[in-house]
């Protein structure tokens, strides 16, 4: 009898080990496929993810909600993976490494990267060469620019941004950041810190620069939509939605929503490029 007894408990606990990675699985999953449509990733695209949830919900009442957060892109990336997010947001190109992980990119929108520094600084234009020996520490004080003697407060994003990456492959090239400038975990504290400091200059998606920051002209083109569209402006990336295998079909609506001339009208409306007309 006790012996019986010991070869079932042995049985149980060799099954529940063995069901254990399913069971993770599953969790998983339904942690992206509760009651709602969860995004997350790019700061930069999230703010228009938030408009184009509530255009949504107002078109499709009855739809999922759709819960938005932010944490970067490569966050988003790492989240689509783990199927912790139904759908990753992404403000820069995927990687090799992370296509072959088998991840599928969709293009939501383009946006332009813009150059901004205080409403009162001088500077109305600058060149890719003065911006990047400015990001690398090499230029250090606004009169090498054409702008009044002072030291430059250099303001960048977060190893693991987006828009950090998408600025450093079409701009800072094979330069490094220095290491002084202060580093922001988002846009908006982008923003914040250089409309506030009339010393700071930083980058941005164009898309919500706001009154509190200028722009300025790089290499001699304003960011708009037309520069960018156009390719006069240099500095634009992509938006995307990225996800891996096939959406579920609450999921698939949506992102057919955002890729539809409603969806596309929102973004156009922020000032991004839509890819499909807007």
């Amino acid at each position: 009898m006790r012996k019986r007894r010991a070869s079932v408990t042995i049985l149980i606990v060799i099954a529940i080990f063995a069901i254990s990675p399913a069971l993770s699985g599953c969790a998983r999953a339904a942690n992206a496929s509760g009651s709602g449509i969860v995004l997350a990733g790019s700061t930069s695209i999230q703010p228009f993810a938030e408009l184009l949830a509530e255009d949504y919900a107002r078109r499709f009442p009855d739809a999922p909600v759709i819960n938005v957060q932010g944490g970067g892109s490569t966050a988003g990336i790492e989240a689509a993976l783990s199927h912790t997010a139904d759908l990753g947001m992404s403000s820069r190109d995927l990687k090799d490494s992370e296509k072959a992980q088998g991840l599928i990119p969709v293009a939501i929108a383009h946006d332009a990267i813009a150059i901004v520094v205080h409403p009162s600084n001088p500077v109305q234009a600058l060149t890719s060469d003065q911006v990047r020996r400015i990001f690398d520490g090499e230029i250090s004080d606004w009169s090498q620019v054409g702008g009044l003697k002072g030291r430059i407060v250099v303001v960048t994003r977060e190893e693991g941004s987006g828009t950090r990456g998408a600025f450093e492959e079409l701009l800072m090239k094979e330069s490094r950041i220095t290491d002084a400038a202060l580093r922001q975990d988002s846009n908006g504290a982008v923003r914040v810190i250089v409309g506030s400091d009339p010393a700071a200059i930083g980058y941005m998606s164009l898309g919500i620069v706001g009154s509190i920051v200028k722009t300025v002209s790089l290499d001699g083109v304003m960011p708009t939509p037309q520069t960018a569209l156009s390719g006069r402006y240099a500095l634009v990336r992509p938006f995307l939605f990225v996800h891996v295998g096939q959406s579920r079909p609450e999921v698939q609506r949506f992102v057919d929503y955002v890729l539809s001339p409603p969806g596309q009208a929102v973004l156009a409306n922020e000032g991004l490029i839509p890819v499909n007309g807007g």
